[in-house]
C-alpha cells in the first residue's frame, strides 16, 4: 500500500523522507517489524516504543512514525510525526486491513462485570440464528466456531484489525467485542465503525491503572461518546453510571432494567440452581442461568438482539437454550449432597453478586463456605473490600493465591486480611497453597453446602513470578470429587 494511502485522515505534524513509496506492513511491536515496513512508536504505560526505534530499523522498517522527539538522522528513512500515536495507530490499522469493521456489525461490551458473559451470549445468540459470527473476549477469540488464544480482552489495534479481516473473509456478518478501560483509554479501538454499544455496570476495578473511580468512568464513557449516530447505545439503567454513559452519545439510545421502567424490562419468577424463571418485556421464560446479575446480562443479550433487527419469539426461544460462559457460575455437584461453584468474580461486586445468588437460592438451607483470593501486581484496595464481602456472606472463607505475578502470596493475603475486624477474623481461614485451601473447603462442606470457588473461572494457569504454571479450578475439584 502506497504511504500516501495508509496517511489518510491522519493528523499529521510533519513528515522528514520519501512519501512516495509503497510500505510493505505495519507494526507496534518493534521485533515485528519487517523490510519496507511502518514501524509505529507508542507510549506505553510500562514500556515507551520510541526506545525501540533501532530495533525497527535493524529488521528494516523504512517508516517510523512517532509522537516524541527523536533523531530523524538515518537516511532512506521517512520520519512521521503525529500528535497522538496510539490513535494513529487504530486508523493505520483498519485502513492497513481494509476497513474490515466497515463489512461487520461490530457491537462491543463494556463495563467492570458481564462482558464476557453478554459478549459470547450474543456470539452463541447469532449463530443459533443462522448467521457467522465472530468473537473477541477475554476468554478466547472466535471466527465462525473456529477458536482463537486470547491473550488481552481487547487486543492492540494491529491484531485486532488483522482478526476483524479475518471475520470478514470468513464471511461473518455480526462480530461482538469486549471493550476494556484500558483499550479505550489505550485508543486500542480508534479508527473501528460499531454497530452498537452495550454498558453492563461500573464498580472497584483497575484503580492500579486510572487511579480514580472517576478516571474509569471517563474511560468507559467515552466508548460512548464516540459512536455514531447509525449506531445503538445499550445502557443498565439500574446502575448509577447507566444514564451517563448515554449523557453525551450521538447514538440511539435504549435502557434494560430489573427495577424500573425500560426498554427491556425483567422480573425474576422463580430461582434454583440448574437455572432461572423470568419475566421479559411480559414473556415467561426458563433460564439455564442463576443469579440476578445473570438476569442482567440476559436482558443485554435480549435488548441487542432485538436492535439488531431480530424478531422478539426467535431471540426469546434461543435465550431458553443457551448455557452459562466457562468459569461463569459453573456448577460441579458432589455425590455427598454438596456443591461447587466456580466463578471468575474478581472484583468485590462481582464476588458480592455470586454469593447472593447463592443465598437467594439456599434460602438458608446450608452453608456457604468461600475460597478467595486477589491477583498480585493490580489494585490493592479492593483486597480488604474482597475480604470483607466474603465474610459478609459466607459461613466460612479461606483466603488463599489467585494469580500473585510478582507479589509474594502471602503478603496478598495478609493485605486482604487487614479488612477484617477480629470477630470477622474468626470466620477466616488462611491458606496460601490454592490447591489445599480448595481441599480444605470440600473437607468442611456437608450435604446441602456450597463452595465457592471464586477469582479464576475459566484460567487454566497460575502465574507466579511471570511463569503460567498449570492450574485449574474445576479440574481439581472434580479430582477432589473422584469424577
Amino acid at each position: 500500500m502506497k504511504l500516501q494511502d495508509l496517511l489518510k485522515n491522519i493528523d499529521v505534524i510533519e513528515i522528514k523522507g520519501e512519501q512516495d513509496i509503497n510500505v510493505t506492513g505495519v507494526f507496534t511491536d518493534s521485533r515485528k517489524a519487517t523490510p519496507g515496513s511502518v514501524f509505529i512508536a507508542l507510549k506505553g504505560v510500562q514500556v515507551d516504543g520510541h526506545l525501540y526505534i533501532k530495533n525497527a530499523l535493524e529488521l528494516g522498517a523504512k517508516v517510523i512514525l512517532h509522537e516524541s522527539k527523536i533523531d530523524t538522522s538515518n537516511e532512506g528513512i521517512t520520519y512521521i510525526k503525529v500528535k497522538d500515536s496510539a490513535d494513529a495507530a487504530g486508523k493505520i490499522a483498519t485502513h492497513w486491513y481494509g476497513d474490515p469493521s466497515n463489512n461487520l456489525k461490530l457491537v462491543g461490551v463494556t463495563g467492570t462485570n458481564g462482558k464476557t458473559t453478554t459478549a459470547t451470549l450474543l456470539y452463541e445468540m447469532f449463530r443459533k440464528l443462522g448467521y457467522k459470527v465472530g468473537l473477541l473476549s477475554t476468554v478466547a477469540n472466535y471466527i465462525d466456531g473456529k477458536v482463537y488464544h486470547a491473550t488481552h480482552t481487547t487486543p492492540d489495534p494491529i491484531s485486532l484489525n488483522e482478526m476483524l479481516k479475518n471475520m470478514v473473509d470468513a464471511g461473518c456478518e455480526y462480530a461482538f467485542m469486549e471493550v476494556s478501560s484500558h483499550a479505550i483509554h489505550q485508543k486500542r479501538i480508534s479508527g473501528l465503525k460499531f454497530e452498537g454499544g452495550i454498558f453492563t455496570n461500573l464498580t472497584q476495578d483497575h484503580l492500579d491503572y486510572h487511579k480514580t473511580m472517576g478516571e474509569y468512568l471517563k474511560a468507559k464513557k467515552a466508548f460512548f461518546d464516540q459512536l455514531p449516530e447509525t449506531a445503538f447505545a445499550l445502557t443498565n439503567i439500574d446502575d448509577k453510571n447507566g444514564l451517563v454513559m448515554l449523557q453525551n452519545t450521538k447514538a440511539k439510545t435504549s435502557t434494560y432494567s430489573v427495577h424500573s421502567l425500560a426498554d427491556f424490562k425483567a422480573r425474576i419468577i422463580e430461582k434454583h440452581f440448574d437455572g432461572t424463571a423470568i419475566e421479559i418485556n411480559g414473556k415467561e421464560l426458563q433460564v439455564q442461568f442463576v443469579g440476578v446479575f445473570n438476569v442482567y446480562n440476559l436482558l443485554a443479550v435480549y435488548g441487542a438482539t432485538i436492535l439488531l433487527g431480530q424478531s422478539s419469539e426467535e431471540a426469546l426461544l434461543v435465550l431458553s437454550t443457551l448455557k452459562p460462559v466457562s468459569g461463569r457460575f459453573e456448577t460441579i455437584r458432589s455425590s455427598q449432597g454438596f456443591t461447587a461453584i466456580v466463578d471468575y468474580a474478581h472484583t468485590p461486586d462481582a464476588l458480592t453478586n455470586v454469593l447472593e445468588a447463592i443465598h437467594e437460592v439456599l434460602e438458608g438451607n446450608g452453608r456457604v463456605i468461600t475460597v478467595v483470593g486477589c491477583g498480585g501486581n493490580r489494585d490493592k484496595t479492593k483486597r480488604p473490600i474482597m475480604a470483607r464481602e466474603a465474610v459478609r456472606l459466607s459461613d466460612q472463607v479461606i483466603l488463599t493465591s489467585d494469580n500473585p505475578r510478582y507479589e509474594e502470596p502471602q503478603a496478598i493475603i495478609n493485605d486482604m486480611a487487614d479488612g477484617l475486624n477480629s470477630e470477622q477474623l474468626k470466620k477466616a481461614l488462611l491458606i496460601v497453597e490454592r490447591e489445599q485451601a480448595i481441599k480444605t473447603a470440600c473437607a468442611l462442606a456437608k450435604a446441602g453446602d456450597v463452595i465457592l470457588i471464586a477469582g479464576k473461572g475459566h484460567e487454566d494457569y497460575q502465574d507466579v513470578k511471570g511463569v503460567k504454571h498449570h492450574f485449574d479450578d474445576k479440574e481439581i475439584v472434580k479430582n477432589i470429587f473422584g469424577e
